[in-house]
């Protein structure tokens, strides 16, 4: 099993690379001594498309934003190749070089740049209208990793972030839709999958070599919280792992830790049956829900175009 998820188990990505199968794709940052010949994992928690203004540890954004997982990539290019060339224990352990061309490139980037501005007390309307220059960073950094090989990509958009207890819990005053998520909230996530998916359009005009696949994950997603016994699931707006409230969420009281309640310790643990619940920690998803999300999505019923995933990875060029 992976290790070092926001989750209490695998993540949609797991589940793809499973479905392809590859094993569970090592960090890049995990380096030393790690298999990347069947690809590799740049993502990190709390990063952003975005340079943030606030970096751990003085804020709570990821330094790993877009632009740095791009130079990431670049590096990896580079220098697997070195290591192959070179020969030894290393070798086997790093991409071929054909293999930078025929990978599927996968992208679920977003959310925390909308987080960033709700955090930072931004109004909804100044968080809407950053989202133009949002989605510039990206579709800048889509044609730099173009320009290294990448000729599929699986492009996620955002999920319905006005469900998730961490914008219930600090907004609390905002208006909730028929199913109780942050209706405002949601609509940034929407406008945000519009500029998304135009900008996807252009990216098909500008580089007509690439096979871009976008897949709506807010649909999928947002079935969950407004239909959740329909799927098997229970409470989908209150946090498995978390402690206090109507959302079981507390920012000073995060899954894992440790507080203090009335001169007691307690540890802020899981719920007692993740598999029927949808949110972790406030922010992520549980094991159960990604599987879910996974299922509807491989299938291409979500996808623009409506290809399955396999047929994404391995479709002609031509």
């Amino acid at each position: 099993m992976p290790v070092g998820r926001f989750s209490d188990g695998r993540l949609i990505i797991d589940f793809l690379a499973k479905s392809l199968g590859h094993p569970y794709l090592s960090a890049y940052l995990d380096s030393l001594g790690t298999n990347f010949s069947h690809g590799a994992n740049f993502a990190t928690a709390a990063s952003t498309i975005r340079l943030p203004d606030l970096i751990l540890p003085a804020g709570g954004f990821s330094p790993f934003y877009l632009d740095i997982q791009y130079v990431q990539f670049l590096q990896l290019k580079s220098r697997s190749q070195l290591i192959r060339h070179r020969g030894g224990i290393f070798a086997s352990l790093m991409p071929k070089e054909e293999y930078f061309s025929k990978a599927l490139y996968t992208f679920d980037i977003g959310q925390n740049d909308l987080g960033e501005g709700f955090s930072s007390n931004k109004t909804i309307q100044e968080v809407n209208a950053s989202v133009p220059d949002i989605i510039t960073g990206f579709s800048t950094n889509i044609k730099k990793i173009y320009d290294l090989g990448a000729r599929s990509l699986w492009i996620h958009n955002m999920g319905p972030i006005g469900c998730l207890p961490y914008i219930l819990v600090n907004f609390p005053a905002a208006e909730k839709d028929e199913i109780g998520c942050a209706k405002a909230y949601n609509e940034v996530a929407q406008h945000f999958n519009h500029e998304l998916k135009q900008a996807i359009v252009q990216l098909r005009k500008d580089l007509p070599k690439a096979a871009f696949t976008y897949v709506d994950v807010y649909s999928v997603k947002y079935s969950l919280f407004k239909e959740p016994e329909k799927y098997g699931f229970e409470l989908p707006l209150v946090a498995c792992c978390g402690y206090g409230g109507k959302y079981n969420y507390n920012a000073t009281a995060e899954c894992g830790a440790t507080i203090t309640v009335n001169g007691s310790q307690i540890f802020v643990g899981s719920c007692k049956n993740p598999s029927t619940r949808v949110i972790w920690d406030g922010g992520h998803y549980t094991e159960a829900a990604a599987k879910f999300v996974f299922d509807k999505i491989s299938t291409g019923a979500y996808s623009d175009p409506p290809l399955p995933l396999k047929q994404a990875c391995h479709r002609s060029l031509n």
